[in-house]
C-alpha cells in the first residue's frame, strides 16, 4: 500500500492551519506541529475507506482532529505530537451507531420475555415520568457505555416528552458534550394516544402543533451543518403506530424546509405489518412512500419484514435502514435481510437500539452479532467479518449523511478512530486481526479518539468517572420506578 500524506494546501483547507511546513525525504509537505498531534504506529490499520485499505504494520497520524497521513510502516520521523506504540493493536475508524433510545438506560431489565408491544405497553407509564435530570443521568450512562464499546458518534430517538418534565433534549445534548461523543439527537414525537387507536397511552403524546414548534426550536438551537459537526439534529416520529399520518406529513416538509434528516422506527415486527395493512391498506415502506418518507435523507430503524418490493423502493430512493441485531432478538422480531439490503443498495448502519431492550448497549456487540444472525439466515458467505465492520463504520457513516467527514480513515476525515488491544490471551492467536475484532470477545479498547481527542485511554473512560455515573444510575432508576408505582 502506498502511504498517504496530506499536502499543506489540504491540510489548510481541513484545519484553517497551514505553518510550520517542512519538506520530507519523500519530497512531499506537511505539517509537523507538534500541537494536537497523535502518531500511532506499528498496528494493524483497517481503513474501511472504497478500496479497503489495510496495513499490517501501519500507521495513522492526527492533528488538530482530522487524519493527516494513513499507510504503510512506521509515521515519518520528522512528525512531532504524541507517539502511540500500538504493536499487537487494531485501528478501526470510531463505530457509528445509528439507533438508540438513551433514555432507557434506566429502566432496563423489564418484560424479558415480551413481545415488542407488551414490553411497550409496561414501560410507557413509567416512561411518563421522565424529567430533565433523569434523562441526563440516563444519557450520560448510555453514552459512556457506547464510547467504552468503540462508539464516537451516535444518534438517539427520543420521542417521549411528558408534560412538565423539562427540557430533554437539551439533557441529552449537555450529557453528549460531556462524555465526549459526537450525537445526532433527533426530535422524536407521538400524537396518536390510545383513545384515537394508537398504542402509547394519552398521557406521553403531544397535539402536532406542540410537535412542530418544539422540532423547530430543536434545530434553531442545536443543529450544526457545518463539516465536522460534533452535533446535528433530525426529525424523528416515532412509528406508524404511534403518529398519524398528518404528523408524519408535516414533519417530512418541516425537516425539508430546515435542511434536517428523518428517522423513525418501521417494519421491526410482523404486528407492524398487520397494523399497517389494516388501518392504511399497505406494506410499512408502501404508507411511509405515500406521505413523503422516502428518500435519501430519511432512515428506518430495524427494517426487518421488507419484501423484495421494498428493498427495491428504498434503494431506488436512497433510503437507509439502522440494522439493529441484538434488540431484534431480545424481542424475538426478527432477522434483518442484510445482504439483500446491502446488494440491492440500501445504505446500511448499525444500532444498539434502546437499552431496556438492549440491556448491554454495546455497539462492537452489535458487529459480531451482525454477522452471526446473517449468516444464520443466509449461510457462511451472507455477511464477511470485514462487511461488519463496515456496517458499523463507513455504513453507519453514510446512513447518516456523514461519509465525506467520518467513517473511514483517510487523510482529511475527521480523527476518529478506536485501537483495539489484540494482544491478550482471548485473541492473540488469531490469524486475521479483522476476524479477531469480530469473532472474538470484546478486546480491550486501549484508546479511542473523537476529533483527535482521547476519550478512552487504556481502557478507562478519560471525560466521566464511571463509579460515579453508576452510582446516580442506580439512584434516578430507582427514583423513577418510585415514581411510576414500581416500587415503594
Amino acid at each position: 500500500m502506498v502511504q498517504q500524506t496530506v499536502s499543506t494546501r489540504h491540510y489548510a483547507m481541513v484545519t484553517g492551519r497551514a505553518r510550520h511546513v517542512v519538506v520530507t525525504r519523500l519530497g512531499q509537505s506537511a505539517l509537523m506541529s507538534a500541537e494536537g498531534t497523535t502518531i500511532i504506529e506499528h498496528a494493524h490499520v483497517y481503513t474501511a475507506d472504497a478500496e479497503r485499505h489495510e496495513h499490517a504494520d501501519g500507521h495513522v497520524v492526527c492533528a488538530d482532529g482530522v487524519v493527516v497521513a494513513v499507510g504503510d510502516g512506521p509515521a515519518d520521523a520528522s512528525w512531532s505530537g504524541r507517539r502511540v506504540n500500538a504493536q499487537g493493536c487494531l485501528v478501526t475508524p470510531g463505530l457509528v451507531n445509528t439507533h438508540h433510545h438513551l433514555y432507557q438506560w434506566v429502566t432496563r431489565g423489564f418484560a424479558v420475555d415480551g413481545t415488542l408491544f407488551e414490553w411497550l405497553t409496561t414501560l410507557y407509564p413509567v416512561w411518563g415520568h421522565l424529567d430533565e435530570d433523569t434523562t441526563r443521568t440516563a444519557a450520560t450512562g448510555a453514552l459512556a457505555t457506547l464510547a467504552l464499546s468503540g462508539c464516537t458518534t451516535t444518534t438517539d430517538h427520543h420521542y417521549v416528552f411528558p408534560t412538565g418534565g423539562g427540557d430533554l433534549l437539551a439533557a441529552e445534548v449537555d450529557a453528549a458534550r460531556t462524555v465526549g461523543l459526537r450525537f445526532h439527537p433527533t426530535r422524536g414525537s407521538m400524537d396518536l394516544g390510545r383513545s384515537q387507536g394508537g398504542l402509547p397511552p394519552d398521557s406521553v403524546v403531544e397535539d402536532i402543533d406542540t410537535i412542530l414548534a418544539a422540532s423547530s426550536d430543536a434545530v434553531d438551537r442545536f443543529h450544526d451543518p457545518s463539516p465536522g459537526s460534533m452535533l446535528q439534529v433530525a426529525l424523528a416520529p416515532c412509528s406508524p403506530f404511534s403518529v398519524t399520518a398528518d404528523l408524519l406529513r408535516a414533519s417530512a416538509g418541516l425537516a425539508r424546509e430546515r435542511g434536517v434528516r428523518l428517522h423513525t422506527h418501521l417494519a421491526e415486527t410482523l404486528d407492524e405489518e398487520d397494523y399497517c395493512r389494516e388501518h392504511f391498506g399497505s406494506t410499512p415502506v408502501q404508507y411511509m412512500e405515500s406521505l413523503g418518507w422516502l428518500g435519501p435523507d430519511v432512515w428506518f430503524a430495524h427494517a426487518v419484514h421488507l419484501d423484495d418490493a421494498s428493498i427495491a423502493t428504498m434503494a431506488a430512493t436512497g433510503t437507509g435502514a439502522a440494522h439493529c441485531p441484538s434488540s431484534n432478538a431480545r424481542l424475538g422480531a426478527g432477522i434483518a435481510r442484510v445482504r439483500d439490503l446491502r446488494d440491492a443498495g440500501v445504505p446500511v448502519g448499525l444500532g444498539v437500539d434502546g437499552a431496556a431492550s438492549n440491556e448491554a448497549a454495546s455497539l462492537w456487540e452489535e458487529v459480531r452479532h451482525a454477522v452471526l444472525f446473517a449468516r444464520a439466515r443466509g449461510g457462511p458467505q451472507a455477511l464477511s467479518v470485514r462487511d461488519a465492520v463496515d456496517l458499523a463504520t463507513v455504513g453507519g457513516a453514510r446512513v447518516l449523511g456523514r461519509q465525506d467527514d467520518i467513517g473511514s480513515l483517510e487523510v482529511g476525515k475527521q480523527a476518529d478512530l478506536a485501537v483495539w488491544d489484540l494482544s491478550t490471551l482471548a485473541h492473540v492467536d488469531v490469524a486475521d486481526p479483522v476476524a479477531a475484532l469480530v469473532l472474538g470477545g470484546p478486546p480491550p479498547l486501549r484508546l479511542l479518539l473523537v476529533r483527535g481527542e482521547a476519550v478512552v485511554s487504556g481502557g478507562a473512560l478519560m471525560t466521566v468517572d464511571p463509579d460515579a455515573v453508576a452510582a446516580e444510575v442506580a439512584a434516578s432508576s430507582r427514583a423513577l420506578l418510585q415514581r411510576a408505582g414500581f416500587v415503594s
